[in-house]
C-alpha cells in the first residue's frame, strides 16, 4: 500500500512553503483526512490531536490549516507552539491524544516547512496509514461524515507544553549524576529547541554558551545547527567548553563536537552509546539498528565488543520499525536521528546528548577518549538533482557502472545508489579502503545519473 503514497515521502510530507503540496488547502485537506481515521473504530465522539511547530514564518499558516481541517471533522486541536519533534511525539502520549501533528521541514531551509505524524503511541505513522490519509484527501467519503453544530471541533493552547517535556528529559538523565563543572556550547539552530535545550542543560548544573538562539521565522538552519557543524567547532574552541552540541531545526537529531574541536557524527555517537549499555547490561540482544549509510567502521567497532549491528532502509521511521519488530531499545543514522526506545519513540537530539554525557560522567573521561577506538573508512557521499525518479535498477548504464565499481571494490567496500526521500535528489555513497579510488568511483557513478536523469540544481 506504501507504494501509492504520493504526498507523504520517508519523513512526511515536504516542500516550499506555500507551494503545492504545503499550501494551507492541502494541509486543510491532510487535518480532514486524519480526523476521519482517528475517529473510526473509537466509540468515544470526540478524539484530540495535538499540534506542534518549528520556527519557521510559514508555521502560523499551517498549523492553522491543520487545526481548520481537524476541527471540521469533530476532532478538538490541541496547540503547543514551537516545541521540539521529540517534544511533541512525548507530549502526544503524556496527554492522551489520538495523534500529533509535526509543521516542521526538520533540517532544511526556512522557505520550506512540512508535516510528520505520529499516532496515540509516540511512533511516526507507517506507510499503510499515510497511504490512507491520502486516498481519503481524493475521496468523498470525508464529506458524508462532517459533522454540524455541537459536533465541530475546538482548539485551544496549551501553555505548559515546554516545561512538561523539560521534565521528562531531566528524569532521563541519571539522578546520581550532575553536569556541574561543565561547560557546554549548545547551537539551537534558530529553531524549535532554542528555549528547551537551554534549559534542561542549565538546569542540571552546566555551564551553557547557546548559540543561533534566537529565531525570527527566517534564520532557522540558516548556516548553524547540525548541518553546519564547523560553528559549533569553532565555538568549543572559541569558549574552551568541554562539549559541544548541535541541533537541526526540529531538533530531532545532533551532532556533537568533543573538546578539541572535532566533529563526532551519528555513527559515532550511535557507537559510544551502544557499547556503554552493552557494558552495562542494558543493550538488548546485544544489538544495534543502523541504516544502509552508517559507515563500515561502526560495523567493525561493534562487533570487536562482541555486539551485532543491523541495517535498516534510510529513514528513522525504517530505523524504529526493525528495533520495534527484533525487540531492539537501541539504533540511529548517520544523520544523527538516535532512537532510545526505553525513553522515546522516536530520535531526540537532546535525550542523546544527555545519554552521552552520562557516559562521560560514569566514565570519568573526555568525548575525544570515547572516540579514538572508532577507525572510520573513507566515504564518500554526493547529491545529484534529479529531473525524474525512474526505478534506479531499470537505469542499465548506473547498473552497469555500479557493477564495475563493486568488482573494483572486490568486496573491501560497499556502493549504494538511492532517491532521497525528502528532495528531488539522487544520493550516493561510496566506502572503502582507498579514499581517492572511491572518489573516482562516486564521480563516475555521478556523472551516469547526470546524464541518464540530471535535474536543475
Amino acid at each position: 500500500m506504501s507504494a501509492t503514497r504520493k504526498l507523504f515521502g520517508t519523513d512526511g510530507i515536504r516542500g516550499e512553503a506555500n507551494v503545492y503540496p504545503m499550501t494551507g488547502e492541502v494541509i486543510f485537506e491532510v487535518g480532514r483526512a486524519l480526523a476521519m481515521v482517528f475517529r473510526l473504530g473509537h466509540e468515544r465522539a470526540r478524539q484530540r490531536v495535538l499540534i506542534a511547530k518549528d520556527t519557521r514564518l510559514s508555521g502560523y499558516m499551517l498549523e492553522d490549516a491543520l487545526a481548520s481541517g481537524l476541527c471540521s471533522m469533530g476532532v478538538d486541536v490541541l496547540q503547543v507552539g514551537p516545541i521540539p519533534t521529540p517534544g511533541l511525539a512525548f507530549l502526544t502520549v503524556d496527554m492522551r491524544c489520538a495523534a500529533g501533528a509535526m509543521i516542521s521541514a526538520s533540517h532544511n531551509p526556512f522557505a520550506d516547512n512540512g508535516i510528520k505524524l505520529f499516532s496515540r503511541d509516540g511512533f511516526k505513522l507507517p506507510d499503510e496509514v499515510e497511504a490512507r490519509i491520502e486516498s481519503l484527501m481524493h475521496s468523498d467519503e470525508l464529506n458524508a461524515h462532517r459533522p454540524v453544530g455541537s459536533e465541530i471541533g475546538a482548539a485551544r493552547r496549551i501553555d505548559d507544553a515546554t516545561g512538561r517535556y523539560v521534565v521528562f528529559l531531566k528524569n532521563t538523565f541519571p539522578k546520581e549524576l550532575t553536569l556541574e563543572g561543565l561547560r557546554i556550547v549548545v547551537d539551537c539552530a534558530n529553531g524549535a529547541a532554542y528555549k528547551v535545550a537551554p534549559t534542561v542543560l542549565e538546569e542540571l548544573g552546566a555551564e551553557v554558551i547557546a548559540i543561533h538562539a534566537a529565531p525570527n521565522g527566517t534564520n532557522i538552519n540558516d548556516g548553524c545547527g547540525a548541518l553546519y557543524p564547523e560553528r559549533i567547532s569553532g565555538a568549543v574552541l572559541s569558549a574552551g567548553a568541554d562539549l559541544g552540541i548541535a541541533l537541526d531545526g526540529d531538533a530531532d537529531r545532533v551532532v556533537l563536537c568533543d573538546e578539541r574541536g572535532e566533529i563526532v557524527d551519528g555513527d559515532a555517537v550511535l557507537g559510544i552509546c551502544a557499547l556503554d549499555m552493552h557494558e552495562r547490561g542494558v543493550l538488548s540482544r546485544d544489538t544495534v539498528v543502523a541504516t544502509v549509510m552508517s559507515n563500515l567502521g561502526l560495523e567493525v567497532a561493534l562487533e570487536r565488543a562482541g555486539v551485532k549491528l543491523l541495517r535498516a532502509q534510510v529513514g528513522d521511521r525504517y530505523v524504529v520499525e526493525l528495533m520495534r519488530r527484533e525487540q531492539l531499545n537501541l539504533g540511529g543514522e548517520q544523520s544523527g536521528h538516535i532512537v532510545f526506545l526505553d525513553h522515546i519513540a522516536t530520535g531526540d537530539g537532546l535525550l542523546t546528548s544527555l545519554q552521552v554525557l552520562a557516559t562521560l560522567l560514569r566514565r570519568r573521561c573526555r568525548l575525544s577518549e570515547l572516540t579514538c577506538g572508532f577507525e572510520r573508512f573513507p566515504q564518500v557521499l554526493h547529491s545529484i538533482p534529479v529531473s525524474e525518479q525512474p526505478p534506479l535498477e531499470e537505469i542499465e548504464p548506473l547498473q552497469d557502472m555500479i557493477g564495475r565499481v563493486e568488482g573494483e571494490l572486490a568486496g573491501k567496500g560497499r556502493v549504494l545508489v538511492r532517491y532521497s526521500g525528502t528532495e528531488r535528489l539522487a544520493r550516493v555513497m561510496v566506502e572503502g579502503e582507498d579514499a581517492e579510488r572511491i572518489e573516482r568511483a562516486a564521480e563516475e557513478i555521478c556523472g551516469v545519473l547526470r546524464a541518464e536523469i540530471g535535474g536543475d540544481a
